[in-house]
């Protein structure tokens, strides 16, 4: 029997299937989408294997099959995707790879936070499964962790985890506030919607899904991608530190990060200083010298903590719904 989404607040749900060398699977994956589900998008992103002919001989009334003339990467097939789904009324949109990794049978877990309006985003998350994590590949497992704190700080969602995890859902209102153009068309394109769903005050949240391990063979370049990743990080960190805390505004964690960056800054060039003098002069610094370097840099430490405190604190929690009727005037005087 069909675990279908509750009733209660009736949307068109769609699904989005980026396309790409999954010849063998894609024809189980668009069979094994919910009869409840609205419609089906497969993005055919310049696939060089035979995934193309597959797909056009699945017959679907609800299947709707888009074409690159160039491979353009995940996220720009699911940025294609997004785009018809839009065009075509639909509510909620769930991204759904064509490998076979995806449980279908979890769909509506993920739609159901977003139906009930306690979520813009729910996505995956392969940690929360026991089972499941042990038989993810020690790799995907170290990988993970470190590229989910990574994220965590250049996001701003400290609250999820598997950040990477490609099982989402996303409501149309909060799609449309999105920048494409800000969104990453590469492996890097689950990590950016993150980041840019942070800037609209988007509430995400994590769903327990196991994922189905398989002999699949997966195009990403797992070193050159981790570079990849690393530095759109770092720059997204940095931009998101501007924007949200002295760009368009200057709170309590403002003031924090301003004060830890300069007081460590200062302590850390006075400690250095001293130190090469006392190396040269063979004169040992004196315990006031010492402490005008430590000083400064345990109260850095303090307050870049503080901040730190304060953004986590800080995660979107509760949904905002905008009427699409009102007018900009409406809007500034709500």
């Amino acid at each position: 029997m069909e675990n279908k989404p509750s009733d209660s607040q009736p949307a068109k749900i769609g699904v989005i299937i980026p396309a790409y060398r999954v010849e063998r699977q894609i024809a189980t994956v668009i069979s094994s989408i919910p009869g409840w589900v609205d419609e089906i998008i497969v993005v055919n992103d310049a696939s060089p294997d035979a995934t193309g002919e597959k797909i056009r001989t699945i017959s679907d009334p609800r299947l709707h099959v888009l074409t690159h003339t160039r491979n353009q990467g995940v996220g720009g097939a699911m940025l294609t995707g997004y785009d018809y789904a839009l065009k075509q009324g639909l509510d909620i949109m769930v991204k759904v790879d064509g490998d076979g990794q995806m449980d279908l049978a979890y769909l509506s877990f993920l739609i159901n936070p977003i139906l009930h309006e306690n979520a813009d985003y729910t996505k995956g998350n392969r940690f929360l499964d026991s089972v499941a994590l042990k038989k993810m590949p020690f790799l995907r497992k170290l990988g993970n962790l470190a590229l989910t704190f990574m994220t965590k700080l250049a996001s701003g969602y400290w609250n999820i985890f598997d950040p990477t995890n490609g099982y989402t859902a996303i409501s149309a209102e909060k799609l449309r506030s999105l920048d494409p153009k800000l969104v990453s068309k590469d492996y890097f394109f689950e990590t950016s919607m993150l980041c840019e769903l942070r800037k609209v005050n988007a509430v995400v949240e994590d769903i327990p899904i196991p994922a189905i391990y398989q002999d699949e063979v997966s195009s990403l370049k797992v070193y050159r991608e981790f570079f990849v990743f690393l530095v759109n990080l770092v720059a997204r960190f940095f931009s998101r530190l501007y924007n949200r805390y002295f760009l368009y505004d200057f709170s309590a964690a403002s003031f924090y990060i301003t004060a830890g960056l300069v007081l460590g800054f200062f302590g850390g060039i006075w400690g250095i200083v001293k130190w090469v003098h006392s190396s040269q002069t063979g004169i040992e610094a004196s315990t006031g010298t010492v402490l005008i370097a430590v000083l400064p840099i345990i109260l850095a430490i303090q307050f870049l903590v503080q901040a730190v405190a304060l953004d986590i604190a800080d995660v979107p929690t509760r949904v905002h719904k905008i009427d699409a009727n009102l007018s900009m005037q409406d809007l500034w005087e709500k």
